[in-house]
């Protein structure tokens, strides 16, 4: 979930002191962050603006992520799950359902673990990659040097699939999403197929919104503080109901607003939930805290619940039905989601 609006200031002084007090000061916060265990606790500086835009290679989605890390339960292979058109992988003719063997020569696995300098080395201006294609077998080495990435922004897409059935693919809780998903569906299909795979996540007030669209008077959730008592989220039942079966397509990198959609769609009964179980990256909404030096600190004000009052955080949201997607199955432009909520509808 993104941070809410409000603000304040954390005054941490850190121009007024010495240079030893500085590094003494920042590594407390960046300890007391990491002790903190929580997925939605971050301090950072803030980069400057990219003159020419934003640069990389256009690998922009690995199998092996969970939200926005690296899943510890992740087993080979590796692959590519989003390439950016235009891009320099695009120009390389990486493609999504590619298997990553190695990355600068190092293998992207160490027995059944992930290699994480590996991963981080895809972030590297230059990088070396050893790249199998599932449909042939096909191995090669291909070199990515980072250059312009053009970024559309986050919008919603949708089709007609078999027997009528509206398959929308939802990228993220972005502001007006909700509404951008119920244009779609104004046509009155027949059902509708929800892609939130690869969604990380957004704002609550869209959640609520996009499940008042399929029901009214339900709790989506709780936000409980520290101390007191947890505060129920609702539909918003402003949203005239659309009166369609749901599906959702959820998976690891499914996260935050993503699983807490999720969890209100499988606890209210509002519809079946196809894939795998979403990535367990939502503790709660968090606040921002400028910093005397300019760095930010994220901090979550309260923590998330499901409607059943059960924590997702760490754990994930289950599907109803296991329909993950492989290597081979994106190569060759085929998806088991689809097909199994297909079959559902």
């Amino acid at each position: 979930m993104r941070r809410r609006s409000g603000g304040g200031l954390l005054r941490a002084r850190l121009g007024l002191v010495g240079a030893g007090d500085v590094s003494a000061l920042r590594a407390a916060i960046t300890a007391m962050v990491a002790g903190l265990h929580d997925n939605h606790a971050r301090w950072f500086r803030p980069a400057p603006p990219q003159q020419g835009g934003p640069t990389g290679t256009g690998i922009m989605g690995l199998s092996a992520l969970q939200g926005p890390q690296l899943d510890p339960a992740a087993r080979a292979p590796l692959f590519v799950t989003h390439v950016l058109p235009g891009s320099p992988a695009a120009k390389a003719d990486v493609r999504p359902g590619d298997i990553v063997v190695k990355v600068d020569g190092v293998p992207v696995f160490t027995g059944d673990t992930v290699n994480q300098g590996a991963i981080d080395a895809l972030a590297s201006d230059t990088v070396k990659l050893t790249l199998k294609r599932p449909t042939t077998g096909r191995t090669r080495s291909v070199e990515l040097k980072a250059g312009p990435l053009t970024l559309p922004p986050p919008a919603v897409t949708s089709k007609t699939l078999p027997s009528g059935v509206a398959y929308v693919r939802l990228p993220g809780f972005f502001d007006g999403a909700a509404d951008q998903v119920i244009a779609k569906l104004q046509d009155k299909p027949k059902a509708v197929v929800l892609d939130l795979r690869g969604n990380g996540g957004g704002s609550p007030r869209e959640v609520t919104r996009l499940l008042g669209a399929f029901a009214h008077g339900k709790v989506t959730s709780y936000f409980c503080p520290l101390k007191g008592d947890c505060v129920s989220n609702r539909t918003d039942d402003s949203v005239p109901l659309l009166g369609l079966p749901l599906v959702v397509l959820t998976g690891r990198a499914c996260a935050s607003a993503c699983e807490d959609f999720s969890a209100a769609v499988k606890d209210n009964g509002l519809g079946t939930l196809v894939g795998t179980r979403t990535a367990g990256a939502v503790s709660g909404p968090y606040r921002g805290y400028l910093l005397d030096d300019g760095s930010v600190l994220l901090l979550p004000q309260v923590r998330h619940l499901g409607p059943a009052r059960e924590i997702i955080d760490t754990i994930g949201v289950p599907v109803d039905h296991y329909a993950p997607m492989t290597a081979l199955d994106l190569a060759a432009g085929r998806d088991p989601g689809v097909a199994k909520a297909l079959e559902l509808l």
